[in-house]
């Protein structure tokens, strides 16, 4: 598998688009992989993670071919993570598709809300540009060639949230942004089910924040790297990566590299690829 970072900030982005906090001017002045939109990622320039607001900005400046994409997984219906006017887009005169191919989202019940609101308002439910699928967590689901497992989120309730594992093949990889420290029934489910993942993503949204509910800090990544691990669910060829970052942390990208290091975590930037 190949996984690709479109977007690695929180909502705010950064640096945040009203914001002169000193992390913000850091950013803006060191630029390159300091800057970062909202979150969003992709799987073998197939399989969509989250739909936010800048998902346009990643069609321009990432490659993102969003035309041909025909599965997205959505983490839960915050805006930062699903904007749903933009489904509009595909429709009518805004996008002439060749051939004509739908965009099935996947996501929680409360994802589904929104999502179907705006399909049944632009009539996608006639011409088959779009659909919602409800999914379950803990029940797996195949999307193509790859099994879909969601998670409960330890974030807010009303977002419905929910992590993903990702498996194609022998490969198996753990997305998990926006999420505290895990629920005791994530932590079962993935003490039963899984070994050895190879790729796994953890919200750092607080950076140096002590943070354990709805978010995590670095203090708390490194404590579930290590619960990961004595589970057997990572082992020493597991790679791990820090995503979805807030400047709320403090450390833009250069001063969180050394580290993230430190504790055997790469750090997530716009545009990262990653070959599982």
């Amino acid at each position: 598998m190949r996984f690709k970072y479109l977007g690695t900030a929180a909502a705010e982005g950064w640096p945040a688009m009203f914001c002169q906090c000193e992390a913000c001017k850091k950013a803006r002045k060191a630029g390159g992989k300091n800057i970062r939109t909202r979150s969003q990622a992709v799987v073998d320039d197939k399989l969509l993670i989250d739909f936010p607001a800048d998902t346009y900005m990643h069609v321009l400046y990432q490659g993102l071919d969003l035309a041909n994409i025909q599965h997205c997984l959505i983490t839960h219906n915050h805006s930062d993570h699903l904007y749903p006017a933009d489904i509009e887009m595909r429709g009518g005169v805004f996008a002439h598709l060749f051939p004509e191919r739908c965009l099935t989202f996947y996501g929680t019940e409360g994802v589904g809300a929104q999502i179907k609101g705006t399909i049944e308002q632009v009539k996608f439910t006639e011409n088959r540009r779009a659909a919602f699928q409800t999914i379950t967590p803990f029940v797996p689901f195949a999307v193509d060639e790859y099994t879909v497992t969601p998670l409960r989120a330890d974030h807010s309730a009303h977002s419905d949230p929910v992590i993903y594992i990702i498996e194609k093949g022998d490969k198996k990889l753990l997305y998990a942004n926006d999420t505290g420290y895990f629920t005791e029934e994530t932590w079962n489910y993935l003490e039963k089910n899984i070994t050895g993942f190879d790729f796994v993503s953890l919200d750092c949204t607080c950076i140096l924040i002590d943070c354990k509910r709805g978010h995590m800090g670095f203090d708390t990544c490194v404590t579930v790297k290590e619960r990961l691990t004595d589970m057997g669910c990572a082992n020493k060829n597991t790679t791990f990566c820090l995503h979805h970052f807030s400047h709320n942390g403090s450390l833009i990208y250069d001063e969180l590299v050394p580290k993230a290091l430190e504790k055997g975590f790469l750090v997530s930037y716009d545009g990262m690829t990653i070959d599982i």
